[in-house]
């Protein structure tokens, strides 16, 4: 079964152009500290969080038929869920759209959901350059499977964005620069304004977040990259 510790059940903003429910799941494989959903991440903080079945969610989904268009699964990280094709597979027999957020540590999941059909818009959280990803993520990976799934994702015939977060000290003009290297000739990436009202390292909580300004001028350095720059959260 699913571990989903949390439901919004309507927005307007995490599916772009479409109206969707937004399902948290519970547990990630990576510790960034400037995470904004440590009750998802850290071990502690899931022991307290409180849960809802599978059964529940979709009674609710069938409950908005006609009224929500799509589902965005989010966490957390929803690819170490070993039963996240069903559940996404469920989702869709329903008749609603999927947004998947990842970090992009699972490629071969993320392949079996793009074989499958599954998927109809992703997004991968891109913490930093390939050269801090294990300072970003207080974690040391296999890169490789980060590039695997960008390379999935730009491949794909999907709707699709990448998006950092950008917190001060992590990112630069010169990170930036480096990820637009990285991803050069994608479709979408976005510029994510770092929030400290919550972080899973609370120290974060005394960082503060660039000034419009300074979004706006990283955006500029990352146009030439990529087919289009957005910035959210300001």
């Amino acid at each position: 079964m699913m571990l989903i510790g949390g439901l919004e059940k309507s927005t307007l903003i995490d599916y772009p152009g479409k109206v969707a429910a937004i399902v948290f799941t519970v547990g990630c494989n990576f510790r960034c500290a400037f995470c904004h959903n440590p009750e998802l991440v850290d071990p502690e903080k899931i022991k307290k969080q409180p849960q809802i079945t599978e059964e529940a969610f979709f009674k609710f989904l069938k409950s908005r038929k006609g009224l929500l268009e799509g589902v965005c699964i989010t966490g957390g990280e929803p690819t170490i869920q070993s039963d996240l094709i069903d559940f996404i597979g469920k989702i869709k027999k329903d008749g609603f759209l999927v947004k998947l957020d990842t970090n992009g540590s699972h490629p071969k999941v993320l392949a079996k959901l793009l074989e499958k059909r599954l998927l109809d818009f992703i997004a991968m959280d891109i913490k930093s350059s390939k050269d801090k990803y294990p300072e970003a993520i207080n974690k040391v990976i296999n890169l490789e499977d980060i590039s695997k799934s960008v390379d999935l994702i730009r491949s794909s015939s999907l709707d699709y964005e990448f998006r950092t977060t950008v917190v001060p000290d992590l990112i630069d003009d010169n990170e930036i620069k480096k990820i637009g290297e990285w991803l050069k000739g994608s479709k979408l990436f976005i510029l994510q304004q770092f929030r400290s009202n919550k972080t899973l390292d609370q120290s974060y909580q005394r960082v503060r977040p660039y000034p419009d300004k300074r979004l706006k001028q990283m955006a500029d350095i990352a146009r030439p990259y990529f087919d289009q720059v957005k910035i959210r959260g300001l």
